[in-house]
């Protein structure tokens, strides 16, 4: 602020004097009482106060203000002080109307005439307090009027740098409040060169402005490519002397080589060559920089250099193109995995993740395979290990996945509690991915449950089984080894399970050594089952109906056991069915009826997948501020009848690991798989019961059965919320649910207090989510208390579990609620999530929709060229088809279209329309009362840049629905 004689305002000095000097807040009270009446009778009163009394009054209330006491009065006398000529009279006048009047207020009308009068001015003291106002308020209606006004002040030949600085940050605080008002597509050509002024700040200023610009529609801005990769190659082919004013600690410039950088990779590798080859000299300068000795030995010159250095690392790996960078990104990493700063080490390990799921660079990332299992092993930092771990999933392939998977398995023994569950998952997927011998898959597995058994999923144990029965090679190796597992003091349940299944299926294969004889197999089974669960025991009793027809001899032994008082009398219905119906089947029908009726497992037909090599080119799933990478979901075949699939399995490594282990599932599928790949489920007459009929899978628990009044949730909403006032959610409402359309992981809604994560999961009908609570800040938050309520005729259409979370949130902790959802009928409303806390004395109450929408309970199917059009013929009918014409938000990228398309459930089918250009995609929705068929067909007209949209649903109303979900992410 600059210096003005005689400015000193002795009243106001001596009020703040006479405050501080009070010995009692009733004393303190008792002077502003005085103070505040003094003022008001000025305001009323006198008609001649000059601009310096004004502004002294003025001061004299916003000081008030900032005590923590309400102001009604002396917002027009501030409006006066706008058109006050003096620049402190000025000043004080622009911030009690920053800081007092609202953007709702009457008074912005005047506000904003004053703001235009001084943006015409001459004066750029003046200019730049308007601006600053501006940006401060930020609403939408001074958008409106402004948005033409600012941007020709940006790009005026005659504005001062310091105006043009202030002009691009006042722009992008509009952008980012009213984006809605701010047209800018005629401007965009004289925007970007503002990137080529000759002042570092304002080009500073410019690349913020020109980066949430592009965000927003990149083609209008792709001219800004050449003008960055020049001002890049100026600043790092510089010395620090040359830019005297914009280095910092010898980095020239840094602020704005990050910026250049982070605005680049908006924009694939550039298609001009000479620009090309710039861009590559300057990341080649930038990585020969890293490795010169450095200039100063203080933290800030390193965090500068390194800052610059990782974001040109994320620009190389972005393109993915240059295989001499990528190599020399990963050898740079590697020297950062043994460095001294635990921050390095984390985003090493977290960008040598992305490099290794390039083809050029995945050889060179292996060759620090030892010292990333080091860090495993030694790191303090559990978020360190966890990044060790995803680079070792990353980085494994067929020549060192039996290395990697013993050093995880041998890590896992003593692997924090946090991530155990998805090392688990990755060890899972590991071993069956690279399998060669499935002897050493079924020893990776039997491993896994024996070291952690708690944190294996039924989906892991499910897929050994699948395994175990398809291949004959690996069966009679499975059963001696599950035997002698099973021998152990003391094995896991999930080991029973296993155990119980394969020797049902198998113990005949080594039932002719005396150490398994049938009688061993069966005590020893027997040995378990009063330490199981319920379920457990249902499946041990099938695999004894199951030795009757394998072991005629040891029939009277487990009559004895099915007769007992335990299984007749069972007060678990279940279990006593099984007791009662399995004796009498045993006891009542031939010999060949009972060996046909429990007659050996058939195979699960396999095919090739073809997801897997989709699965090699992409991004691992990397979850940073919130943003995870969605993966095609397994498809599921359809045959040309209308039988429909038995439950896939989603792709478990894109959800992380949860907490909780999920719910189980009807039967393990014969799609289901870990990797994520198409495994086709068994035909009709292959499936597998659900209920007691005498083979082994049906003892699998259903999901969601029970009232949905269990568990303190109640359908509707939830009286507690009635009246309750609502925190501002129109960003997480309207922005954040959008994303979850074709996602399932990300950050559903972050305040300056909470931070609200989501995972989830669906099968079918099913779905369970986890909700992440974090606390940002450091004071504990006591009470509590978030649940779901279902508006309208949601509660019949949607059915939910909710289970409590911890009342108390300490500071800076994160809590963890799982929420089970089953779908009953089609629906288009969202869940609401209502949450309440207290927070320093003060309720707090948040509303939020739940992004539980019906598109999350479709499933991928693959059909071929007849069948989809035999069926696109039949959903002819008014209500059973959906169209839009649709404007393309953005470029047409036909590559995120698909992938969007697979995000949303469905599977694109290739080669079935004349146009390759089109989408032809199909899905099975699964509610509680049906299943509907979907399909989808996705036209685009490049020239016209439209897209014709059109799907079809064998159930009236569901195209709609599915169709307006889809249109707000094309």
């Amino acid at each position: 602020m600059p210096a003005v004689k005689g400015d000193g305002m002795r009243g106001l000095a001596v009020f703040i004097s006479d405050i501080r000097n009070c010995k009692s807040k009733e004393a303190e009270i008792k002077r502003i009482n005085k103070e505040l009446a003094n003022v008001r009778s000025k305001f009323k009163g006198d008609k001649t106060l000059d601009g310096y009394q004004k502004k002294k009054y003025v001061c004299k209330l916003l000081f008030i203000f900032l005590l923590g006491h309400d102001i009604d009065f002396g917002h027009m006398e501030a409006v006066n002080l706008l058109s006050s000529n003096k620049y402190t009279e000025k000043q004080i006048g622009y911030l009690f109307i920053s800081v007092l009047v609202s953007a709702n207020n009457e008074l912005i009308k005047l506000v904003v005439q004053s703001i235009k009068n001084d943006l015409f001015g001459r004066n750029p003291i003046h200019i730049c307090l308007a601006l600053q106002c501006i940006a401060n308020i930020g609403n939408k209606e001074m958008a409106e009027k402004l948005h033409d006004d600012i941007p020709k002040l940006l790009v005026s030949g005659d504005t001062i740098d310091s105006v043009k600085q202030s002009a691009a940050l006042c722009l992008l605080r509009l952008l980012r409040q009213a984006p809605e008002a701010m047209q800018m597509g005629e401007w965009s050509a004289r925007l970007i060169h503002l990137l080529n002024d000759q002042h570092m700040g304002v080009v500073t200023a410019a690349t913020s402005l020109i980066e949430s610009l592009v965000k927003r529609n990149p083609e209008d801005y792709k001219g800004c490519v050449s003008l960055a990769v020049s001002r890049l190659s100026r600043i790092v082919t510089s010395s620090y002397t040359d830019l005297q004013d914009y280095t910092y600690y010898f980095v020239p410039a840094p602020w704005l080589s990050v910026k250049l950088l982070r605005l680049l990779q908006n924009y694939s590798p550039p298609e001009d060559a000479a620009v090309r080859t710039r861009l590559t000299e300057c990341l080649e300068t930038i990585l020969n920089k890293a490795q010169e000795p450095p200039k100063a030995k203080k933290i800030q010159h390193s965090n500068a250099k390194n800052a610059v250095l990782f974001e040109a690392i994320n620009l190389i790996i972005h393109m993915d193109s240059d295989p001499n960078l990528l190599v020399r990104a990963c050898n740079q990493l590697g020297q950062f995995l043994q460095h001294r700063e635990t921050n390095l080490r984390y985003l090493a390990l977290e960008s040598m993740c992305l490099l290794a799921t390039s083809e050029f660079s995945h050889e060179a990332v292996k060759k620090h395979q030892e010292t990333v299992i080091t860090a495993l092993k030694t790191e303090r930092d559990v978020s360190v290990r966890q990044r060790a771990v995803d680079l070792l999933y990353a980085m494994c392939d067929r020549t060192n996945a039996e290395e990697i998977v013993a050093e995880m398995l041998s890590y896992l023994e003593t692997a924090d509690y946090s991530i155990r569950e998805e090392m688990v998952l990755k060890v899972a997927i590991l071993a069956e991915k690279y399998a060669i011998d499935y002897t050493w898959y079924v020893d990776t597995i039997l491993n896994l449950i024996r070291i952690a058994g708690d944190y294996v999923s039924e989906e892991v144990w499910y897929r050994v089984i699948q395994i175990v029965i398809n291949r004959d090679d690996v069966q009679g190796y499975a059963a001696k080894t599950v035997f002698e597992a099973l021998q152990a003091p003391t094995c896991h349940e999930n080991m029973v399970k296993v155990g119980g299944y394969i020797l049902g299926e198998f113990g005949n294969l080594i039932a002719g050594d005396p150490r398994s004889s049938p009688a061993v197999q069966f005590q020893l089974l027997h040995s378990k089952f009063h330490l199981c669960s319920s379920s457990t025991k249902g499946l041990l009793l099938s695999t004894y109906v199951k030795f009757i027809n394998l072991f005629p001899e040891i029939k009277p032994q487990i009559h004895e056991v099915l007769r007992s008082n335990n299984q007749l009398r069972n007060s678990d219905v279940e279990l006593q069915q099984r007791a009662v119906e399995y004796l009498q089947l045993s006891s009542v029908t031939s010999t060949d009826v009972l060996a046909t009726v429990l007659e050996e497992m058939p195979p699960f037909p396999e095919r090739e997948s073809s997801i897997l090599a989709k699965l090699k080119k992409k991004k691992p799933a990397i979850e940073q501020q919130g943003e995870a990478k969605t993966s095609p979901r397994p498809k599921a075949q359809v045959n040309d009848d209308e039988s429909v699939p038995t439950v896939p399995l989603s792709n478990l490594m894109q959800q992380e690991s949860a907490a909780v282990p999920a719910p189980a599932l009807v039967a393990p599928a014969a799609s289901t798989d870990l990797l994520g790949l198409s495994t086709p489920a068994a035909p009709a007459q292959n499936s597998l019961p659900t209920s007691g009929g005498g083979l082994l899978v049906d003892v699998f628990d259903s999901f969601g059965s029970t009232a949905a009044t269990q568990n303190g949730f109640t359908p509707g909403a939830d009286e507690g919320f009635k009246n309750a006032e609502v925190v501002d959610t129109s960003y997480a409402i309207e922005d954040n649910i959008k994303q979850f359309i074709w996602k399932n992981n990300g950050v559903l809604f972050e305040n300056d207090l909470l931070q609200i994560g989501v995972k989830s999961e669906y099968r079918q009908n099913l779905g369970r989510i986890g909700l992440y609570y974090g606390n940002k800040t450091s004071f504990q938050y006591t009470g509590f208390n978030a649940q779901v309520s279902l508006p309208g005729n949601l509660s019949s259409q949607l059915m939910a579990q909710t289970k409590p979370v911890d009342e108390v949130v300490d500071g800076g902790a994160q809590k963890q609620q799982m929420i089970n959802v089953e779908c009953i009928s089609d629906f288009e409303e969202a869940p609401i999530l209502n949450i309440s806390f207290m927070y320093s004395g003060a309720q707090q109450r948040i509303s939020l929709k739940l992004p539980v929408i019906l598109s999350k309970f479709s499933e991928a199917v693959e059909m071929d060229d007849a069948t989809f059009f035999q069926r696109w013929k039949i959903l002819s009918g008014a209500e059973q088809e959906c169209q839009k014409i649709l404007k393309s938000a953005g470029p047409m990228d036909n590559e995120q279209n698909r992938a969007k398309v697979i995000g949303f459930g469905l599977s694109v089918i290739e080669g079935i329309d004349p146009n390759p250009e089109n989408i032809v995609a199909a899905s099975i929705l699964h509610t509680q009362n049906q299943q509907v068929g979907c399909l989808l067909r996705l036209e685009p007209n490049a020239q016209a840049q439209m897209y014709r949209l059109t799907i079809r649903s064998s159930k009236d109303g569901v195209a709609k629905i599915l169709c307006d979900l889809l249109e707000t992410q094309i």
